[in-house]
């Protein structure tokens, strides 16, 4: 096969695929036409997400390998001829480049406003230490308005969809001040609005990175596993930023400088609130070129995490023991069981649905099970706790989000069983998590709006 030189097209990228594929086929029985669909439509939704379309093909190529033994066998081949196309940018294809350093300018632009736009209240005295209870309910209105704005500009989207964006940020503002809170947050409701709005406005973001794209399967789980990267890339700027600022405070400590209430006042609100769109263009320029993380971790954690629910299901059962429902445990429990959904969504995201069932999957039914059952004793706890000591905020919030999570964890469980059994598709799985991410986005916006008045602001 020729090299694959400057300014090859995709057409000519493809031929020499499908030629190579032809040539194998005494070897390995393939279909052909059916493998070639399934790599175009691969390119175009890497095209519609920003890629380049030589990019597109390599990314494509190499998810085809995940696929069958014959791309794979391609891509292993010819990796170092499509690892220069890659990362050797032509002399006459300066748009690729332009468009990149175009993407890191306004990606920096919008770190920039973030990182200002949450200092403007100071400017009317609101202070970071005085008032907790308004940064805490406005934190994600500081801050997703501008990520979005970088993937409406990335994504070119139209004016009506971005007036419906606008509408959902200002509806957000409006319900996040319009209530009387007391602003220290000890309000229940208050506490919960802090905790809610961003789970509620996190759709909307998923809305604008998908491009219209939003009501395909494709489109949404592209979004989990955006979602998955930029997690972990933000816990690593933030880790290094740790060691940043214990390096500076330790440097200018040796001169006499405490540099502590600039790092309270400025470094870390700034720096937190930028580093949101930054991880989110790193995870964007990245873009599945290389293997992820996320998938790595999500490995290493699902089977942790099954031994630990299975572990503390068992010791329940040994002791007799109910679950103590008190406010910090059952928060701690329900991050435990948001964690556990969140390793099954990213899962399923990064796994290949035309692969056959693995010992994988085998470890991912137990820890749906184990969460299932273990959101069933959560709320038994919280139905108990409901008619010993009657309703409140955080009771009802987390009484309704244990039942979705219950609901979510138990269809999830019964399509996982069956795609085990060869009964049904993982594409069904995939199809119910996506689908029913709304439902919390629904839940957590109810929890904004009408918690408190009807629970009276308390």
């Amino acid at each position: 096969m020729p090299d694959p030189g400057h300014g090859v097209s995709l057409e000519e990228q493809i031929d020499r695929w499908r030629s190579y594929l032809r040539r194998r086929q005494a070897i390995h029985s393939v279909d052909v036409a059916e493998l070639e669909d399934h790599l175009r439509e691969q390119v175009a939704v890497l095209v519609d997400a920003g890629l380049a379309t030589d990019e597109a093909f390599l990314v494509a190529v190499k998810r085809m390998g995940d696929l069958d033994a014959l791309s794979r066998e391609f891509a292993s081949e010819h990796s170092e001829r499509l690892w220069k196309q890659l990362v050797v940018v032509p002399s006459n294809s300066g748009d690729p480049r332009a468009r990149a350093r175009t993407e890191a300018v306004v990606a920096f632009c919008l770190a920039v406003a973030a990182a200002v736009v949450i200092k403007v209240p100071a400017l009317f005295g609101i202070q970071l230490d005085g008032d907790a209870g308004f940064y805490a309910r406005n934190l994600s209105l500081f801050v997703l308005p501008l990520l979005t704005g970088y993937f409406v500009w990335n994504r070119r989207l139209g004016t009506g969809t971005i007036l419906w964006l606008a509408v959902a940020f200002v509806a957000a503002g409006v319900f996040a001040n319009v209530y009387p809170f007391g602003g220290d947050l000890d309000g229940y409701t208050e506490a919960l609005t802090a905790l809610h709005l961003p789970i509620a406005l996190w759709l909307v973001v998923g809305i604008a990175y998908a491009g219209g794209r939003w009501r395909q399967v494709a489109g949404r789980m592209d979004f989990i596993r955006f979602s998955g990267e930029l997690f972990i890339y933000y816990v690593l700027i933030a880790l290094g930023g740790g060691v940043l600022t214990a390096f500076m405070a330790m440097i200018f400590r040796s001169i006499g400088i405490d540099v502590e209430p600039f790092f309270e006042s400025w470094l870390l609100p700034c720096g937190a609130a930028g580093a949101v769109v930054v991880a989110s263009w790193l995870v964007e320029a990245k873009q599945s070129v290389i293997e992820n993380m996320a998938p790595v971790l999500t490995r290493l954690f699902t089977p942790l995490f099954a031994a630990v629910l299975v572990t503390f299901l068992g010791t329940l059962l040994w002791t007799g023991r109910g679950v103590g429902i008190e406010r910090n445990v059952l928060i701690a429990f329900d991050l435990l069981l948001v964690l556990v959904l969140g390793l099954l969504l990213y899962s399923v995201s990064a796994r290949d649905p035309q692969s056959p069932p693995g010992a994988f999957d085998v470890v991912q039914v137990v820890l749906v099970v184990s969460a299932l059952l273990a959101d069933a004793v959560a709320l038994w706890a919280i139905a108990a706790r409901i008619t010993e000591f009657g309703f409140s905020p955080n009771r009802v919030a987390a009484l309704g989000e244990n039942v979705i999570l219950l609901v979510n964890l138990a269809w999830s469980a019964v399509l996982y069983v069956r795609f085990l059994r060869g009964r049904g598709s993982f594409t069904g799985l995939e199809r119910w998590q996506t689908a029913y991410l709304p439902v919390y986005a629904a839940w957590a916006a109810i929890v904004v709006i009408v918690f408190p008045p009807v629970f009276g602001y308390v």
